[in-house]
């Protein structure tokens, strides 16, 4: 007979698509609305999720700003509908401007080390 699990399942769907993700609200520590997701970049290779573009600022869509930050410090609050993250909205404004540019080179690892450590996130590769 089998044994009970001591985790208990998850509740929902474990996967969800690209385009329900985008748009979805990325909040502080605080719960603080500080933008939106733009966009996911996902690793060509592994498939794997890397970064999320975040939105943030503006009204409609007007005025807004574009920020990258690694997948790995969002977290997902069922509570809120959206994605919990350790991140205020200071580093945001603060953050490396050169990931911004839409022509951004994303093949100099370097960079992205540069990226990683200012979030204090860990390397996704």
């Amino acid at each position: 007979m089998p044994q009970p699990s001591a985790v208990a399942p998850a509740q929902g769907h474990t996967l969800i698509e690209s385009d329900r993700v985008e748009g979805t609200t990325v909040y502080s520590p605080d719960g603080t609305n500080i933008g939106s997701i733009k966009r996911l970049m996902i690793e060509k290779v592994s498939g794997k999720v890397a970064y999320v573009v975040m939105s943030f600022g503006g009204f409609l869509g007007l005025g807004s700003e574009e920020f990258t930050i690694p997948w790995s410090k969002l977290h997902y609050d069922t509570r809120l509908g959206g994605y919990r993250t350790d991140i205020t909205e200071e580093q945001v404004i603060g953050s490396p401007t050169f990931y911004r540019d839409q022509a951004y080179d994303w093949t100099d690892r370097n960079r992205e080390r540069e990226l990683h450590d200012y979030w204090g996130a860990s390397y996704y590769w």
